[in-house]
C-alpha cells in the first residue's frame, strides 16, 4: 500500500455492504476516490434491511453527553468519531436523500416512512453516481503474503490491491445477512488482539412452566421497570419460547452477562407498577370485592393484563398471596430465574471484537498500515435505541476521512458533514 499514486486515482477497497461499508463508500467518493465494495451476500444492505424490519431506529435525540454515556467503558474511544459525524449530522444525511426524520416519544430517531427500503434504495442509487462499484458474492478470506486483498468470488479465488483497505464486516449476531464473524479468525491470524466476540442487546433464559410458555410467548408485558445488580431501567420485556427479550433487558445486558458469567444464572426483579408506590399499590388492592379471585382483582385494581398476572403466578408456583401486603410486594418485586443468556445467532448486536489498542486515532490498524476496522468489528457494545447504528456511521465516516488523508485527499475534498446530506 502506499501513499503516493503519480498522479492516479486512488483506490479504495471497502469489504462489507452494510450501513459502515456503504456511508464509508460515500465518503470517499465524493473525494475523487474509486471504491469498490465487496460483499459476501447477493445483495448489500441486508442487515440495515433486517434492522428496519420493525421501523428504522437511526440514532437517539438526547444530548451528546448523555448519548456519549451510553457506550459504557468505550466511550472515550469512540467521543471523537462521534462528535464528526453527529445524530444531528445523520438526521441531515438522511434528509438528503429524501427521508425527514421525526423523534419518537421515547427519544428515539426514526424516518418518517419508518421504512429502511426506500432509504436504502435512495442510498444505492446515490452511490452508483458517485461511480462507487458494488462486488457481491465476494466472501474475504484474508491477505495474501503481498498484502493483497484475497476472495472467494463466483469464479473462484480473486486478488485485489488497493491503496487502502476499509473492512466493516460487523460482528456476529445475524449471520443470515452476512454478518457471522467468520473475519475473528482472519484478523487474529494477523496478529490483531481480539476479545471474543458475544452476545449484546440479547434475551436471557428463563425455565418457563409449559402452561405459561404455551399461553404467553410471544406476547409484550409493558410500562414495567426492571432491577439486576444495582443496575435499573424501564421499558418494555417481551416473553418467549425461551425466555425474555424486548428493551429492558437489552438495556442490563452487560450486567446481566457479567453477572451470568460469573455465577451462571441471575435473578431480574420486575416491577409491574412502576408508576405507583406501595401505598398506591396496597389502596387499589384493598378496593378488591371479596368474592373476586386474586387474579379479578390485580385486573380491575391494577389494571394488570394476563401475562403480567401470569409472572406473578410463575413466582409463586401459581398461589398468589391471599394477604393484601404480601402481594403488594410481588407485584412491584417479581424475581424471575435468568438460567442463561441467549445464543449469540439470537442476539441484536455483539460483545467483543478488535480491541481499541490496535487501532490509531482513525481506527486504522497499527499492524496493518492503510487498513481501517469499522462498526462493530471494534470492541463496544450500546443498547438498543439507536446507538448502535450512530456508532456504526460515525466510526465509518472516521476512518473514511483518515483514509482520505492517508491517500492524499482531506475531508475538504468532498466529505464534510453537509454534504454527505
Amino acid at each position: 500500500m502506499t501513499e503516493h499514486h503519480g498522479g492516479r486515482r486512488p483506490t479504495v477497497a471497502i469489504v462489507g455492504g452494510g450501513p459502515g461499508g456503504l456511508i464509508a463508500a460515500e465518503v470517499l467518493a465524493r473525494a475523487g476516490v474509486h471504491v469498490t465494495v465487496y460483499d459476501a451476500m447477493a445483495a448489500v444492505g441486508r442487515k440495515f434491511l433486517l434492522a428496519g424490519r420493525g421501523g428504522l431506529n437511526l440514532t437517539h435525540s438526547e444530548p451528546p453527553d448523555a448519548f456519549l454515556t451510553r457506550y459504557g467503558d468505550a466511550a472515550p474511544r469512540l467521543r471523537a468519531a462521534l462528535e464528526q459525524f453527529t445524530p444531528d449530522d445523520l438526521r441531515a444525511w438522511c434528509e438528503g436523500l429524501g427521508e425527514p426524520t421525526f423523534v419518537g416519544s421515547s427519544g428515539r430517531v426514526f424516518p418518517e416512512s419508518f421504512r429502511a427500503n426506500r432509504l436504502l434504495e435512495a442510498w444505492l442509487t446515490r452511490l452508483n453516481v458517485l461511480g462507487v462499484e458494488l462486488r457481491t458474492g465476494h466472501r474475504w478470506s484474508g491477505w495474501d503474503d503481498d498484502g493483497s486483498l484475497r476472495f472467494l468470488g463466483p469464479e473462484g479465488t480473486v486478488t485485489v490491491g488497493a491503496d487502502v483497505t476499509i473492512l466493516a464486516l460487523g460482528g456476529a449476531s445475524w449471520p443470515a445477512t452476512g454478518s457471522d464473524g467468520a473475519w475473528l479468525d482472519t484478523v487474529e491470524r494477523a496478529g490483531v488482539a481480539v476479545t471474543p466476540l458475544g452476545p449484546a442487546n440479547s434475551g436471557v433464559d428463563v425455565a418457563w412452566t409449559p402452561v405459561f410458555m404455551e399461553r404467553f410467548a410471544g406476547i409484550p408485558v409493558k410500562n414495567v421497570a426492571v432491577r439486576c445488580e444495582g443496575a435499573s431501567t424501564r421499558g418494555e420485556l417481551m416473553v418467549t419460547e425461551h425466555g425474555l427479550e424486548g428493551g429492558a433487558i437489552y438495556a442490563l445486558s452487560r450486567p446481566l452477562h457479567d453477572q451470568i458469567g460469573r455465577s451462571g444464572g441471575t435473578i431480574v426483579h420486575i416491577d409491574l407498577c412502576p408508576d405507583l408506590d406501595r401505598a398506591a399499590v396496597l389502596a387499589r388492592l384493598g378496593r378488591g370485592r371479596p368474592k373476586d379471585s386474586r387474579s379479578t382483582v390485580l385486573a380491575r385494581q391494577l389494571g394488570l393484563q394476563p401475562v403480567a398476572i401470569g409472572l406473578l403466578r410463575e413466582a409463586t408456583a401459581n398461589q398468589l398471596p391471599a394477604d393484601d401486603s404480601a402481594l403488594a410486594t410481588l407485584v412491584q418485586d417479581v424475581p424471575v430465574v435468568i438460567t442463561g443468556t441467549a445464543p449469540l445467532d439470537r442476539a441484536i448486536s455483539t460483545a467483543g471484537g478488535i480491541s481499541f489498542d490496535e487501532v490509531d486515532e482513525h481506527f486504522m490498524l497499527r499492524r496493518r498500515p492503510g487498513t481501517y476496522v469499522v462498526g462493530e468489528m471494534l470492541d463496544w457494545e450500546a443498547p438498543t435505541g439507536g446507538y448502535l447504528l450512530q456508532a456504526t456511521f460515525s466510526t465509518a465516516v472516521a476512518a473514511a476521512r483518515g483514509a482520505l488523508a492517508r491517500v492524499g485527499g482531506s475531508a475538504a475534498d468532498g466529505a464534510q458533514h453537509h454534504e454527505l446530506g
